[in-house]
């Protein structure tokens, strides 16, 4: 499934819209796919200065005598009247919200800011949304806020009870999980590939590791879907087929590479700190309904209400504010039963660059 230009247009054509994360891998192809179905007013926010300014370039390289007015902001989602302010001052009617901390043990050694920007900020953007009378709110999520064994993970398992327990009638809100985008940003195809030109052994976590594996084009067609679905305070799984062992990836690579049938030299490094063995983009106990929606499946499961959501917030921003790591864990572990913390917060070295 890749993006398809006229449900782009169906979606958006002369409306004013809001991408969130617009700097970033994923935020900033959606960028350029929402700007070909013709919107009205493009919004475009990142706190990177310099994944804003690349993004909005590219999609200067697209206008021809596009009519699209094109609206950079530099900010936070975790600043709630700057995004009450634009979407206001825009009109704002969608909301695709792709701002995120993603890279898992880097966020394990900053749990508060992956927190506060992950679960914190998604709360303050559905809240300025439902202030401003947006209409829709779709939130780019991941597998591995199922069953969570990172705080990245865990903060995104929240951004999605956030959503959930905030959709209404007027404002219709859903979280579209995805599994790994080859070629994001500190995705594991691109560090094979640098490895390969530095001629280094690829590194590989575990030989049983399994991801979910997506193209851009395939994210930015579920995000799509997601957004233009019928439904609402739903989860929609996106279809990656079958999981692909990681191991697997690397020796395609590898021969794609070299293209001599030469066997490259892996070296399994271990499991990370925050890393499972297997993704899943189904937990328990939730339960994903027969067929599909646009390539999407529907999942549904329990999730706290609307006030104990805001309860858990203020918990969490409270404990970030203190920077208080067993306050931060008690509150997650009230929010996300499921959440395993992999080690101590402030644990060891760990190496970034393993896949």
């Amino acid at each position: 499934m890749e993006a398809d230009p006229a449900l782009a247009a169906g979606l958006v054509a002369g409306k004013s819209v809001l991408i969130t994360g617009a700097g970033g891998s994923i935020g900033s192809g959606l960028a350029r796919a929402v700007f070909a179905g013709g919107p009205r007013t493009l919004v475009l926010l990142d706190l990177s200065e310099g994944g804003l300014y690349e993004c909005c370039r590219a999609i200067a390289g697209l206008a021809g005598n596009s009519r699209t007015a094109v609206i950079p902001v530099v900010g936070s989602v975790v600043d709630q009247s700057l995004l009450a302010n634009a979407m206001r001052r825009h009109g704002v009617e969608l909301v695709v919200h792709a701002a995120a901390y993603k890279h898992v043990p880097l966020m394990e050694r900053n749990p508060f800011v992956a927190v506060m920007n992950n679960a914190v900020g998604t709360y303050r953007l559905v809240s300025a949304a439902l202030e401003a009378g947006v209409s829709r709110v779709t939130m780019v999520s991941t597998d591995k806020a199922v069953n969570p064994r990172s705080v990245m993970g865990a903060a995104k398992r929240i951004a999605e009870l956030v959503v959930l327990s905030h959709s209404t009638d007027e404002c219709r809100m859903n979280a579209v999980r995805l599994g790994n985008v080859l070629g994001s940003s500190g995705s594991v195809a691109p560090i094979f590939c640098e490895q390969l030109e530095l001629g280094l052994p690829l590194t590989v976590s575990d030989p049983e590791a399994t991801r979910y594996l997506l193209t851009p084009g395939e994210a930015e067609a579920a995000i799509l879907a997601a957004a233009g679905t019928g439904v609402s305070d739903r989860i929609l799984a996106a279809d990656c087929g079958e999981p692909r062992r990681v191991v697997d990836l690397a020796r395609y690579l590898a021969r794609t590479y070299f293209g001599n049938g030469v066997e490259h030299p892996i070296e399994y490094v271990g499991l990370r700190p925050g890393d499972k063995l297997v993704e899943e983009l189904v937990g328990e106990p939730e339960e994903a309904v027969l067929g599909e929606i646009s390539g999407l499946r529907v999942v549904d499961g329990p999730h706290p209400s609307r006030a104990e959501m805001i309860s858990g917030i203020g918990g969490l921003a409270a404990a970030c504010d203190k920077y208080d790591s067993d306050e931060l864990l008690a509150v997650i572990a009230g929010l996300v039963p499921s959440y395993r913390p992999s080690s101590v917060l402030t644990g060891e070295s760990i190496l970034l660059e393993a896949s």
